[in-house]
């Protein structure tokens, strides 16, 4: 188990939290880490910062995630990893679409030839507005309180996709279902980002399987084309218990 103390704790949006600490190890965009909260479990984090200072962008969606949101500058963070499967780098114009708590996956890919499209629920949901250095940053709001209002693959419906050289997508599994058919027509070079329920994080508990295919070993990074074949993609999944349900 590695351990780190936490150095920096900034408040996102009213349900996300960044935390900051250093950790050596190189990790690449996409990768994530087994987070160990004392008497709650472990839960999957994807690196929303890389570099020698680490970060991770925390959304409070259950009990251990909350319970993490409660540590403060100081308190020690434990954990495993990386593991997964990065994004592909691209050269070029490359397209950023996070939905939510997705963004943060994305954000180490975030450079001066990005467009990035931010989707969430309303304004103040938005993650990382102006803190971005990118050629152009559009925000897509469930109610319209901050750009397009509306969900991203309206949005993309009207775009010429053809001048980007990849596309790099995370989110709610629902808006990347209804964004999958649009980038096949589209016939773009496209990676998303999955995120299912992980107990184990190496392959052993099989929880977070998608026909068979294992994302914490396999993903989290899955190409469009392997998506496309994956036929419980945005219809079942398993819940923490290992009970099918629908997405």
């Amino acid at each position: 188990m590695i351990n780190s103390t936490i150095v920096e704790k900034i408040r996102e949006t009213p349900s996300t939290i960044t935390f900051r600490f250093y950790w050596e190890e190189k990790v690449l965009p996409g990768q994530f880490i087994m987070i160990w909260v004392p008497g709650y479990g472990e839960i999957p984090m994807s690196l929303s910062f890389t570099g020698k200072k680490k970060g991770i962008t925390v959304k409070a969606y259950g009990v251990p995630s909350r319970k993490l949101q409660e540590l403060e500058p100081g308190d020690r963070i434990f954990f495993m990893g990386p593991y997964g499967k990065p994004f592909t780098e691209s050269h070029g114009k490359r397209l950023l679409i996070g939905s939510g708590s997705g963004m943060a996956s994305l954000l180490p890919l975030v450079n001066q030839d990005s467009t990035v499209i931010v989707s969430a629920r309303n304004r103040e949901e938005l993650l990382y507005i102006g803190k971005m250095q990118a050629e152009r940053v559009v925000t897509i709001t469930d109610d319209g309180s901050s750009g397009f209002k509306g969900l991203p693959h309206e949005y993309l419906a009207s775009m010429d996709l053809s001048v980007f050289q990849r596309l790099y997508v995370c989110g709610p599994e629902v808006m990347m279902f209804k964004l999958l058919p649009l980038l096949m027509k589209a016939g773009v070079k496209a990676e998303f980002s999955l995120e299912r329920s992980m107990k184990c994080g190496i392959g052993i508990c099989d929880s977070c399987s998608i026909d068979g295919f294992q994302l914490c070993t396999e993903g989290p990074v899955v190409s469009i084309e392997k998506l496309s074949g994956l036929n419980e993609f945005g219809k079942w999944k398993l819940d923490h218990s290992g009970k099918r349900i629908e997405v």
